[in-house]
C-alpha cells in the first residue's frame, strides 16, 4: 500500500514506523527544519520529503498520483483541511484521513472537504469517558466520516467467551470484521484458523451495535481485571 503521510511530528512519525514495518511504501512530507532533523534520525531519508504538504508539486513529488491513502496530521486544522481538499478533489486518493485539533473545527472535517476518515482525539477520548471503558481494555482508534462505524481495539480478557477459539468458530455479529491481532507486539493476520489467546488485542471494524456485542465476546461483562 502506498500511504503519504503530511505532518512528521510525533504522530506523524509514530504512523510512518507502523506501516513501515509492515512493510508499506510510506512518505513522509514535513517542512518544519527541526523537525526533519528529529525524523531524520528515525526514518529512512528516502521516506522522508521537505516541503509544504499542501502544495500540489509536492504531492506529485511525494507519488500523489499512485497513492492509496494520504493522511493529514499536522497540527494546524487548516493546513490538514487544505491537503485533504487537494488529495481528494485535485488528485482522486481514495483514502483520506484528517487529524482535528481543535475540536470546535470538527464540523468542518467531511465528505464535502475530501475527508474519508475523521480522527477527533477529543471526541474519541469523550467516548471512552461516556462508556466508563478501561483504556487498557477498550480504546477507539478511528470513527469514519459521520457514520455508526468505527475501528477499535479491544484487550482479550482472561475468562472471555473468544479466548480459546479460532477465529472461523466465533459468533461475531453481523456488520463487524477482524482487521488484525496485536500479539505481544507481534501482528497477526486474522483468518479462520488463528486460535484467540488471553492477552491478544483484537482490532475490530464494526458499527455501534455490533461492537457492544464484539466487546462483551472479548471481554465478558466485567473489565479485565
Amino acid at each position: 500500500m502506498n500511504v503519504i503521510i503530511i505532518g512528521g511530528g510525533q504522530v506523524g512519525a509514530y504512523i510512518a514506523n507502523l506501516l513501515l514495518e509492515s512493510k508499506h511504501h510510506v512518505i513522509v512530507i514535513e517542512n518544519r527544519e527541526a523537525v526533519l532533523e528529529k525524523i531524520r534520525e528515525e526514518l529512512p531519508l528516502s521516506n522522508i520529503i521537505a516541503g509544504n504538504g499542501t502544495d500540489p508539486n509536492v504531492l506529485e513529488a511525494a507519488g500523489i498520483k499512485t497513492a492509496d491513502v494520504v493522511a493529514a496530521v499536522t497540527g494546524a486544522d487548516e493546513a490538514n483541511l487544505v491537503a485533504t481538499t487537494i488529495a481528494k478533489f485535485e488528485f482522486g486518493v481514495k483514502r483520506v484521513l484528517a487529524r482535528v485539533n481543535n475540536p470546535k473545527n470538527a464540523w468542518l472535517f467531511d465528505a464535502g472537504m475530501g475527508v474519508d476518515v475523521v480522527l477527533n482525539q477529543a471526541n474519541l477520548m469523550a467516548h471512552i469517558i461516556v462508556e466508563e471503558m478501561n483504556l487498557d481494555q477498550m480504546m477507539m482508534l478511528l470513527k469514519l466520516g459521520g457514520s455508526d462505524y468505527s475501528i477499535s481495539q479491544f484487550k482479550v480478557c482472561p475468562k472471555a467467551r473468544a479466548v480459546g477459539k479460532r477465529m472461523g468458530d466465533l459468533a461475531m455479529p453481523a456488520n463487524s470484521s477482524f482487521v488484525a491481532i496485536d500479539r505481544s507486539g507481534q501482528i497477526v493476520m486474522p483468518s479462520d484458523e488463528v486460535v484467540i489467546e488471553e492477552g491478544d488485542s483484537l482490532v475490530i471494524f464494526a458499527d455501534d451495535s455490533a461492537m457492544e456485542a464484539v466487546h462483551a465476546l472479548c471481554t465478558g461483562e466485567k473489565a479485565c481485571q
